[in-house]
């Protein structure tokens, strides 16, 4: 059963950073592209960056190019999100999610497998 292991929410003031992982465990991650994806109070699920599988080519939401990086090391069997210079409107749940098939969109209904999620607070 593939399972997740999302850490490094909490509280930041604006302009801060956080780094938040994915450690996986019963599974390869190697084997599946890989996708952070937040959700805020009253508001849709979206995509915040994607790496797929084999190539590691990355996508981001407009909102947070330049100030974000997913990156993955498959020898820990994590996925990070370094997140900088955050903004309040970054306040939500942040949720890693895999899936099989290749390549790095991030649509969450194209993501079978979640994790439970981790908090993040944007706020002084």
């Amino acid at each position: 059963q593939l399972q997740f292991v999302e850490s490094g929410g909490g509280l930041v003031q604006p302009g801060g950073s956080l780094r938040l992982s994915c450690a996986a465990s019963g599974f390869t991650l190697d084997y599946y592209a890989i996708g952070w994806f937040r959700q805020a109070p009253g508001k849709e699920r979206e995509g915040v960056s994607c790496i797929s599988k084999s190539s590691g080519s990355t996508n981001y939401a407009d909102s947070v190019k330049g100030r974000f990086t997913i990156s993955r090391d498959n020898a820990k069997n994590t996925v990070y999100l370094q997140m900088n210079s955050l903004k309040p409107e970054g306040t939500a749940v942040y949720y890693c999610a895999a899936r099989t098939s290749s390549g790095q969109l991030c649509i969450p209904h194209q993501y079978p497998y979640w994790g439970q999620g981790t908090q993040v607070t944007v706020s002084s």
